[in-house]
């Protein structure tokens, strides 16, 4: 009997270790339709803006550390860094069931007639129990079920992962925006006050001019509301500032305040040449794209998981302890128990539910699929907008270089004209009016065209890259077995 008992147990073991097939289709990347370059794309080269870390892209030493301050303290990346760590114990914990679960359990007591189901049989006596045991199940994973539902489990923990290296794409860039942003308020707020202060000039010329009966009261009135109209946009401007630094603030994880800065739109901020790189390579760097492939990868995993649902579950018992209704047996030795035995247990009827789940799991990974294929296709359109955007910015700064270079050497020859007596101080002013308005939009060009380039970056999955030195924490393994 003990030598039966040995084959079946070695048998049901060896299939245990053979461990069987998993069931449900095999995942294979979903054909997309790659183009060999990007649209609007200048260099067809390999090299790519993405593959560079964000402290070679930005060479600014003071937004260097705004960024490093904000991949320290800020908000939204702790709390994905804690989303990943969940992720990670999860997937532990989906393939903990592929090895066999071991427990114990014991208790002491005395009563009497305390067998309920027939307490004549105890004759009225009080009578002590102790049993103390150790119990291990495991279930034979034949069909794959427990390591589909691991497998998915792992791939929604690396896109759990992927969502984190994507909030930190996001978080450089928004500082680096925030920051240009600070750069051309602060240059805008210069234009304003200086504008301000040649209105103001205007204005008194026109007022005393006007006193002596030289000037009309409609030329007085343009210069006043020119100074009015200059003098109110410096408060809106230094509103934009305040409220631009307490976003920044945020975004650095710490309370509103001032921020300092100590460099200027018209210094070289970014490299000189911007390569986007091959279309492939976009696949395998975007951290959406990537984190949309996971969910994929569950989502298959699912399918096989929902499909071994339909076939018989295998499992292993035993216990070996000692159980006795005296204390003395117990104690002394004589009241050993063990069993070994093998579970099976499988559906019948389930009124449709396992079919119908097994149709969601199919429809689950249909819609993921076209999830995946709709992130690919709006990562291509992304890079391609931020390439034109960037493109088309260029030209329209230069319009505006030389719009101002135009308009200043306007003011400047009203102003010897009106000294040499040649024209009115209105000629003056009428030029002043049309300078200060374009510098202020090539300025805003110019951090547009920056920014730009920050959303190119962004798009080509650039900026995830940390230091050993320079960053808290690196990107996430693989999870522990």
């Amino acid at each position: 009997m003990n030598s039966r008992l040995s084959h079946c147990l070695g048998f049901l073991v060896g299939l245990a270790l053979l461990g069987g097939c998993a069931m449900g289709p095999k995942y294979q990347r979903p054909a997309v339709d790659t183009p060999t370059s990007y649209r609007f794309a200048t260099d067809q080269g390999t090299n790519s803006l993405g593959d560079l870390p964000w402290w070679e892209v930005f060479k600014d030493a003071t937004l260097q550390e705004l960024i490093r301050t904000a991949l320290t303290n800020n908000y939204d990346l702790k709390k994905a860094v804690a989303r990943v760590e969940q992720a990670r114990n999860m997937a532990v914990a989906a393939r903990a069931p592929l090895f066999p679960q071991i427990g114990y359990n014991g208790g002491v007591g005395r009563g009497k007639n305390a067998a309920f189901n027939n307490p004549a049989a105890l004759g009225g006596a009080t009578e002590s129990t102790a049993s103390l045991t150790l119990n291990a199940v495991w279930e034979i994973d034949l069909w794959g079920r427990i390591r589909r539902l691991s497998e998915a489990a792992r791939a929604e923990y690396l896109a759990t992962d992927e969502a984190r290296r994507g909030i930190t794409i996001t978080l450089v860039s928004d500082v680096a925006t925030a920051y240009f942003q600070l750069l051309d308020l602060d240059q805008e707020l210069q234009i304003q006050r200086a504008a301000t202060n040649a209105y103001a000039g205007s204005y008194r010329i026109f007022y005393d001019r006007l006193t002596k009966g030289v000037a009309s009261k409609l030329e007085t009135d343009r210069a006043s509301a020119a100074l009015a109209n200059a003098a109110a946009g410096i408060p809106q401007l230094e509103l934009d500032l305040a409220t631009t630094e307490n976003q920044l603030n945020v975004l650095l994880g710490r309370s509103p305040g001032p921020i300092a800065r100590t460099g200027s739109l018209s210094q070289p901020q970014l490299p000189p040449e911007i390569p986007a790189g091959l279309p492939s390579e976009l696949l395998q760097r975007r951290p959406d794209v990537l984190a949309s492939e996971q969910s994929l990868i569950s989502a298959n995993a699912n399918v096989g998981a929902s499909l071994a649902n339909f076939f018989p579950q295998l499992g292993l018992t035993t216990f070996l302890g000692k159980v006795s209704p005296e204390l003395s047996a117990f104690t002394g030795g004589s009241a050993s128990a063990w069993n070994v035995g093998a579970t099976l247990a499988g559906p019948l009827f389930q009124g449709g539910a396992l079919r119908a789940q097994y149709r969601a799991a199919k429809a689950k990974f249909d819609e993921a699929k076209a999830s995946y294929e709709q992130t690919v296709l709006t990562a291509f359109q992304e890079v391609s907008n931020a390439l034109i955007t960037r493109q088309k910015l260029a030209e329209v700064r230069t319009f505006d270089e030389q719009a101002v270079a135009a308009l200043t050497s306007s003011v400047e020859l009203a102003t010897q004209r009106y000294l040499n007596g040649k024209s009115s101080y209105y000629e003056v002013l009428q030029a002043q009016q049309e300078l200060y308005p374009t510098q202020r939009a090539q300025v805003q060009v110019q951090a547009s065209e920056l920014i730009a380039v920050i959303q190119l970056y962004k798009t080509l999955g650039g900026g995830w890259q940390t230091a050993p030195e320079e960053a808290p924490a690196g990107k996430s393994g693989q999870p522990a077995p």
